[in-house]
């Protein structure tokens, strides 16, 4: 099979069969890259064993590392101000629709291609973030034309809550993974995102992780390779 060619770069795993029948999208947190995340792969592989692994590169240099990438600008986000003033973090939220919103406009056509490449649909695709890559996966996949098979996110957010109503198009089956001592996204973003779901009527799961900060653990690893086995095998 020809190498296939994709408007994103970055590390992949095949299936571990050798039998492509679905696919898993790692999304990178700001500051890093895909091979921030690809590492986990083997763990889903275990049980997808006909599942293949991509973890895209994000299409930006990081405006405060000369090495990593971001999804879009950061510059905007402060956490210590909204430690500082809760009520705000709807807001912040909302300011980083736009970046998103662009960002997303890549990541659609690279899931497309991904799609193509495999010749599955959108039904057997499952997209797992961190941080801002699960910014831009829950931005993504409710806005599809049609379902993806699953979302995993760990320490994520939910931008442009407020707007979600109006532009929802599908409603996938999401998992959110979150610690409890995230000091950079901080359980307001998990309760925001929660609330904007269940307005939305998106089927979701929880999994609040205590003593956790802005990172993910074994414990949310195996919770997330639980819930995609059963939409991708």
């Amino acid at each position: 099979m020809t190498t296939p060619s994709f408007c994103l770069n970055g590390p992949s795993r095949p299936a571990a069969s050798g039998q492509t029948d679905s696919a898993v999208v790692f999304l990178h947190g700001y500051g890093a890259d895909g091979n921030d995340l690809i590492s986990l792969a083997p763990y889903f592989a275990r049980q997808l064993p006909n599942t293949a692994f991509h973890a895209p590169d994000a299409p930006e240099e990081c405006e405060i590392s000369a090495f990593g990438r971001q999804w879009f600008s950061l510059n905007d986000y402060d956490p210590e101000l909204l430690r500082r003033n809760p009520h705000t973090f709807a807001d912040a939220m909302d300011t980083l629709y736009s970046g998103t919103a662009q960002a997303a406009e890549r990541l659609n056509q690279y899931l497309g291609e991904l799609c193509t490449a495999y010749q599955i649909g959108h039904q057997k695709l499952a997209l797992i973030g961190f941080s801002q890559g699960s910014m831009m996966a829950l931005h993504v996949v409710l806005r599809h034309a049609e379902p993806v098979a699953g979302v995993v996110t760990f320490s994520g957010a939910l931008t442009g809550a407020s707007r979600l109503a109006a532009e929802i198009t599908a409603r996938p089956p999401v998992l959110l993974v979150h610690g409890e001592q995230d000091d950079i996204l901080p359980m307001r973003a998990l309760a925001l995102a929660e609330d904007a779901l269940t307005a939305a009527a998106v089927p979701h799961d929880v999994l609040r992780r205590p003593r956790l900060g802005h990172g993910i653990d074994e414990i949310g690893v195996e919770r997330a390779i639980a819930f995609l086995t059963p939409r991708l095998r």
